[in-house]
């Protein structure tokens, strides 16, 4: 006698559109508060490592469909007892080209991304808006790391990220005690950029991620691989890492119009090359 299992519950999509030169992805799931599916991950990365070698992008928009942000990897649905058991090292075998892999390439790719936090944004939720070049959130958004709370420890960068953003003190208050961090403590903090009224919150992110996509997009691309190599490097490892970028940023025709439009004190008009 064949057992009827029930549907596959509803594994959600990341929607990717370009408008111009930026790419805007959106965690289409709001029945799970965008909680991230197995294929939603996949897509990430996929839609992640094309924008990394993409001209005509200048900017990456990040933001969640419906009332919140992102709820984190969906541990019920991997757990929920359909799947056979897997092998011990599975998730050693898996996360590095799965949740691990969407962190680095958000802090790696060399174009700005922009967050826009409403709702919650917990776990793997929490560490994108954290690995994001800039996180706008409401006031009344919802930050937490549970891992611990959950019986597990951190990933998805959560270690590495949070201590640097905030101190080590505040970082174990949030990964060891579980503390929820609203979006006014957490621009308080340093945690994120700015954080707005709910209502203003799309309206200051698009004024960002726009602001961005109008730079001079190599220089910016540049000068984010520097802040990344400075984190681990010694001051003369971080200049000389600067004057490489520099050697690029100078060939560009950004530059020249940078120069231009300071001899003929004017506003530049970058276009990203």
């Amino acid at each position: 006698m064949s057992q009827q299992l029930d549907p596959e519950p509803d594994e959600g999509s990341l929607t990717a559109d370009r408008d111009g030169g930026i790419l805007r992805l959106t965690l289409d799931r709001p029945s799970r508060r965008n909680s991230l599916s197995q294929p939603m991950i996949e897509a990430f990365v996929a839609a992640l490592t094309e924008a990394a070698s993409d001209d005509t992008l200048r900017a990456i928009y990040i933001r969640g469909a419906g009332d919140d942000f992102c709820a984190g990897a969906d541990w019920v649905a991997t757990n929920d007892g359909r799947q056979p058991r897997p092998r011990v090292g599975h998730l050693v075998r898996r996360i590095p080209h799965t949740s691990h892999r969407v962190i680095e390439l958000i802090q790696t790719v060399q174009l700005p991304v922009v967050c826009a936090v409403r709702g919650w944004a917990v776990g793997l939720g929490c560490n994108l808006a954290l690995a994001s070049d800039f996180t706008v959130a409401a006031s009344d958004a919802m930050f937490w790391e549970p891992f611990v709370a959950r019986g597990f420890s951190p990933d998805s960068g959560a270690t590495w990220l949070l201590p640097r953003l905030v101190g080590l003190a505040r970082a174990k208050r949030m990964l060891l005690l579980g503390e929820k961090i609203n979006g006014t403590d957490a621009a308080d903090w340093g945690l994120i950029h700015r954080a707005v009224s709910a209502q203003d919150l799309d309206g200051a992110a698009e004024q960002l991620v726009g602001r961005l996509a109008s730079g001079p997009t190599v220089a910016i691309g540049l000068a984010k691989q520097a802040i990344d190599f400075g984190q681990h490097a010694t001051l003369s490892q971080g200049m000389t890492q600067e004057l490489h970028g520099l050697e690029l940023a100078c060939r560009t025709a950004d530059f020249k119009e940078g120069l231009a439009a300071f001899q003929e004190r004017r506003p530049p008009e970058f276009h990203g090359r």
